[in-house]
């Protein structure tokens, strides 16, 4: 059953490392991790086009859904296929009360995240970018959306509000913010509505991602940083979105 775990595990880290912000590109002529913040993401991708965000918000998003619903419904290690496909046929998605108070599969929460884990990992550091790749915000929130669709829903509703004021405030590094809050949120709702193990690995998951940010959070606590990566594309097929990194801000 280990050997079959890794090899799941693998899976997860490789449908993760696919990346969505470069395929998101394509045709452009622009290559997305030589201008703006150099940030192969969703953020980086918005400044050149909405357009091409979109795809690059979904694929984020969609990959680490795919990962983690893959290996737990379609292909698991750790229960009988039959039961596997009747979960699926009834899901965590058939009740709210259900989908609110557990994970997948209660059983083996840690192992659930695991694969979450994994295709995070994947899009932060892709073998197809050279271990290079963006901070895993929105491929975590796939992985949410799976694991916790009820909580998730709420968290990423939070996310949503937080960050159209932080973009009318004009906050600095609102994209960090929010992100980083939405996480903070989970894993509160995990800790009173859920259990203790569900909160331990949601922060798990957010101190990963408050390391991978932690650029943004030096630009936020102490100013904008003095380099700037590269230069937004001008052409007309990949026009900026009014969304241009202020000098020596991070991507989120």
């Amino acid at each position: 059953m280990f050997e079959s775990v890794l090899v799941r595990l693998l899976v997860c880290f490789l449908i993760g490392s696919i990346p969505f912000a470069v395929v998101s590109m394509t045709g452009s002529g622009v290559d997305i991790r030589k201008v703006g913040s150099g940030n192969p993401g969703f953020n980086n991708v918005l400044r050149v086009s909405s357009r091409r965000a979109v795809v690059a918000l979904v694929g984020d998003m969609g990959k680490g859904a795919l990962a983690v619903w893959l290996v737990l419904y379609v292909w698991p290690a750790h229960l009988p296929r039959a039961w596997a496909q009747g979960a699926w046929a009834q899901g965590a998605w058939a009740g709210a009360a259900w989908a609110a108070g557990h994970p997948v599969f209660p059983a083996e929460i840690a192992l659930a995240w695991s694969y979450g884990l994994a295709a995070v990992l994947g899009h932060c550091f892709s073998p197809f970018l050279k271990l290079n790749g963006g901070k895993g915000i929105a491929t975590s929130g796939g992985v949410m959306l799976v694991l916790y669709p009820v909580w998730a829903v709420i968290a990423l509703a939070y996310f949503t509000a937080a960050r159209v004021a932080g973009g009318k405030l004009k906050w600095r590094e609102a994209g960090t913010i929010a992100s980083l809050t939405t996480w903070a949120l989970f894993v509160l709702l995990m800790l009173f509505f859920v259990g203790r193990l569900d909160a331990a690995c949601a922060a798990v998951m957010l101190s990963f991602l408050t390391w991978r940010h932690k650029k943004n959070l030096q630009n936020l606590l102490l100013g904008p940083l003095s380099v700037v990566r590269g230069q937004l594309p001008t052409d007309a097929e990949a026009q900026p979105c009014g969304n241009e990194p202020l000098a020596g801000q991070t991507d989120n």
